[in-house]
């Protein structure tokens, strides 16, 4: 029988249990403060990121893996018996990981490996892989696989709120004056993903409204269908994170029990910390 290997990136904020689990191994996404060079959910994470953060005072840049980091992972699968690959990326709107996944494989001739653009992040993203790997449980092939995602990329509903908008201020993603007057006035950003990118939805006055619009969304995009999978991702807010799955699942009747994610270091510099917000899988 074939035997495929599931590969992702950091991106797709999958905790460490959940890789283990399913055996999936994931390249990460660079961190880099100046001359220093931190390797995402390895040796930094979101409390050590925003820890360097405010001690610097600036935000790190980001970079995708290399063709070479993605070489390296293929070349590992290989070595450990797959015959094929399916490397599943972050959103190619956001990243040139997709990208790299794409050249790597072009080295590996005569050799299966299906790069597949998730055109989602984080647990969008990690839902995808934990379905694709569930998928390979069943005898599934990489045929089989394209097509799940291909299926999955409409009923997957990704939200977040902001608790701060320091962050965005500090990364010039707005201006510190206009960060300054919302922070003032108590505005809260509501983000999702949209089209592969992490978007500004709308903007609500306090963190509790915010956090109540994210239950209404939820109720929205499930309204009529059925919730097969939820998950719950943070910044360095995992209490909250939890609280507000106890709402979602008493208000949707929810019963399965969430994977509780961090936003992971590549996706929470551009966000900042105490972020909350959840992933849905509907039918």
């Amino acid at each position: 029988m074939t035997k495929i290997a599931i590969i992702t990136d950091s991106d797709a904020s999958l905790p460490d249990w959940v890789a283990q689990k399913f055996n999936i191994d994931i390249v990460s996404i660079l961190i880099n403060f100046g001359e220093e060079s931190y390797t995402a959910c390895v040796d930094i994470d979101d409390a050590e990121l925003f820890r360097l953060i405010d001690k610097y005072n600036k935000l790190p840049t980001t970079a995708a893996p290399s063709p070479n980091d993605f070489y390296l992972a293929f070349q590992k699968a290989f070595e450990a018996g797959a015959d094929e690959i399916v490397c599943i990326c972050v959103s190619s709107q956001i990243s040139a990981t997709y990208q790299a996944a794409l050249n790597a494989a072009e080295m590996y001739e005569g050799k299966r490996i299906a790069v597949i653009d998730s055109l989602n992040l984080s647990m969008g993203q990690g839902l995808m892989v934990i379905a694709a790997a569930e998928a390979l449980a069943q005898n599934a092939n990489v045929d089989d696989i394209i097509k799940l995602i291909d299926e999955m990329r409409s009923k997957i509903h990704v939200f977040a709120a902001l608790p701060t908008l320091k962050y965005l201020a500090m990364g010039g993603r707005m201006g510190k004056l206009a960060a300054g007057v919302a922070d003032t006035l108590n505005i809260k950003p509501v983000l999702t993903a949209r089209d592969g990118k992490l978007e500004l939805l709308e903007k609500v006055r306090t963190f509790k409204k915010a956090e109540e619009r994210l239950i209404e969304l939820a109720e929205e995009c499930s309204l009529g269908k059925e919730i097969e999978r939820f998950a719950m991702i943070h910044v360095n807010n995992e209490a909250g994170a939890q609280a507000l799955a106890k709402k979602l699942q008493g208000k949707l009747n929810i019963n399965l029990e969430p994977i509780i994610a961090e936003f992971t270091p590549g996706l929470s510099v551009h966000a900042g910390s105490g972020v909350v917000g959840f992933g849905l899988l509907t039918n």
